[in-house]
């Protein structure tokens, strides 16, 4: 069975990254820890996630400490950084990693036998494009959080048939995701 529709339009496409806002509660803070074997988080290497390790991650975002930390990525100490070893502190894991997404979102196919949606992604316009999804998507959104700081990106869209036929590339949409 062949689809009936082989055109999407990629609706929208945006690179963002997160940005938290940190809220120190020391007098919270210091009745939580957690154990850590190597974890990113405890900045002093004492074992634990603790308001010390808070204290040392905003003296590191100002600048009133060098440095070490590798949370977001090596070198890099901001207020997302100081919000991660928050959470940890507050029981949570350790986040690492930039924190960047790009998020698709497309107009849905009129086929009748629709399986989903891949969402293929290049580096350079009109591909090469490689498979980003691992399993077709039902919605017709897709957040990509794979990508990396300062890389501008092309994706296209098919529909895949029940059959796993797909259907033509949807027109191409850029993202360039911010450097941290």
């Amino acid at each position: 069975m062949e689809l009936k529709e082989f055109t999407i339009n990629l609706r929208t496409c945006r690179a963002i990254s997160r940005v938290g806002q940190a809220m120190l509660w020391a007098a919270s803070l210091a009745s939580f820890s957690i154990l850590a074997q190597s974890n990113p988080c405890d900045l002093n290497g004492d074992g634990v996630v603790n308001v010390t390790d808070v204290q040392l991650a905003v003296n590191m975002a100002v600048g009133s400490a060098p440095c070490t930390a590798n949370i977001v990525a090596a070198g890099i100490c901001n207020i997302v950084v100081v919000q991660r070893v928050v959470n940890a502190a507050l029981g949570q894991s350790c986040v690492t990693g930039s924190g960047h997404s790009a998020t698709l979102t497309w107009v849905a196919s009129s086929s009748t036998n629709l399986a989903g949606y891949n969402v293929y992604r290049g580096t350079t316009s009109g591909g090469p494009y490689a498979l980003v999804n691992a399993a077709p998507v039902s919605s017709v959104s897709f957040t990509d959080t794979t990508v990396q700081a300062g890389q501008t990106y092309y994706y296209v869209v098919k529909a895949v048939g029940t059959d796993n036929s797909l259907s033509a590339a949807s027109n191409e949409t850029t993202a360039t995701v911010p450097t941290p």
